[in-house]
C-alpha cells in the first residue's frame, strides 16, 4: 500500500493534506480524489453556490504531484435534450 494525499487547491489558496490516505494504487487514489471531488460539489450545491475553479491534487509520499483533478471535471452536464454537454470523465 502507498500513502497519497488530496490537496485541495484553487486560485485564492490551498488546503493541504497532511495525513494523507493508504491506497493500493494510483487508480485507486483518483477514484478516491473523483468522490472527494463530488462530495465537494455537493455541498457547495446545498449552499447554493458552486465554484469550479478549484482542483484536488494527488501527491505521492515524497510529495510529488503523480495527478490532477479539476472540479469542473468530475461530473457531466446534460441539456434540456438529454443529450450529455460535456464528458469530463474518460469511461
Amino acid at each position: 500500500m502507498a500513502r497519497f494525499f488530496f490537496h485541495l487547491r484553487d486560485c485564492s489558496g490551498e488546503l493541504i493534506d497532511e495525513e494523507g490516505t493508504e491506497l493500493p494504487s494510483l487508480a485507486a487514489a483518483r477514484e478516491k480524489a473523483l468522490e472527494a471531488a463530488r462530495d465537494i460539489l455537493s455541498h457547495e450545491m446545498k449552499a447554493g453556490r458552486l465554484n469550479l475553479s478549484c482542483r484536488i491534487d494527488i501527491a505521492d509520499e515524497q510529495g510529488r504531484v503523480v495527478g490532477s483533478l479539476p472540479l469542473r471535471d468530475a461530473f457531466e452536464t446534460f441539456g434540456e435534450d438529454g443529450e450529455s454537454r460535456r464528458s469530463t470523465r474518460e469511461r
